[in-house]
């Protein structure tokens, strides 16, 4: 009975044993239709980007059934860091990458980071629905966020919020690693930092609402995640007042215009450089426009 017992175990661990090497030799891959295998495209950075970064995603795994894109945000600057140290395929971006980070990716992977345009967006500022402010300067939202900024409150500007008995400005922003945040800091503070206090959020969907839900609220996010609840400002220049539309990024008469980008290290080759050549593609700057951003055709045709 012993002997009987032992022989069990020992197939019971052999089956196991089996089973483990099945599964690590199986480790990153997936089968498709046919027998054959799926490629994953890691994508991470930017979280302007992160709602069109996954509509594309989920449009190629149609287009292409054996590549599996895999997206997460957290910044551009995480993005950055990522493709730097070679943990990722494509790092998505609101901001250029800095000489000191294309030096360490170099340094890192042998490779420089290779840049791809592939639309256009407007940085907004937004305010409550009910706030009766239409349009601001961009001193004027220096003097709201720089760190040596005068206007803390919204009587500085002659401005008073309906509803509430508060007058002081709640300064929303984005953390430190975030694309829009190093942009918003270089062409509206002129490099300086930003005031204390200021509620800084992860992400560009979590500034609009909390905006919309703040009366006394004022921040700053791309223009696709507009809501209801909150007024995008016009930007006073000295040809004008401009909002953040589709056609004024097109002209870049709106004086926050930036572009949005890829990262890759060195020429993307195979299901990589596929991917991006479709983003680029009449499909891929189609839904590009559905999610709220300036297609790459549109602003040529309009220089």
């Amino acid at each position: 009975m012993q002997k009987y017992r032992n022989s069990k175990v020992a197939r019971l661990i052999s089956l196991t044993t089996c089973c483990l090497f099945t599964l690590l030799n199986q480790c990153g891959k997936k089968d498709t239709k046919a027998g054959s295998e799926t490629t994953t495209i890691q994508v991470k950075g930017s979280d302007t980007m992160v709602n069109v970064a996954q509509a594309w995603a989920e449009e190629y795994s149609v287009v292409d059934k054996n590549v599996e894109v895999e997206v997460s945000g957290g910044g551009s600057g995480v993005g950055i860091a990522a493709l730097v140290k070679g943990t990722i395929d494509i790092a998505n971006a609101s901001r250029n990458i800095k000489s000191d980070e294309a030096t360490i990716a170099k340094k890192n992977t042998g490779k420089e980071p290779k840049e791809f345009i592939v639309g256009y967006d407007a940085l907004a500022v937004y305010v409550h629905k009910d706030n009766p402010l239409n349009e601001i300067s961009l001193d004027q939202l220096k003097q709201i966020y720089a760190e040596d900024g005068s206007v803390s409150r919204w009587s500085d500007l002659g401005i008073t919020i309906p509803g509430t008995s508060s007058n002081e400005i709640v300064r929303i922003s984005r953390q430190s690693s975030s694309g829009t945040y190093e942009f918003f800091r270089e062409h509206v503070l002129g490099n300086k930092d930003f005031k204390l206090g200021s509620r800084d959020m992860n992400g560009s969907k979590e500034v609009v609402e909390l905006v919309g839900a703040t009366k006394t609220a004022i921040g700053y996010s791309g223009m696709g995640y507009a809501t209801e609840n909150v007024k995008m400002l016009n930007i006073k220049t000295d040809h004008g007042a401009f909002a953040p539309t589709v056609e004024n990024a097109q002209t870049k008469v709106y004086p926050l215009a930036r572009s949005l980008l890829l990262y890759t290290l060195g020429e993307p080759e195979g299901a990589v450089k596929k991917y991006i050549d479709w983003i680029m593609s009449a499909q891929g700057q189609e839904i590009e426009k559905e999610n709220g951003y300036v297609p790459l055709s549109e602003v040529a045709s309009a220089n």
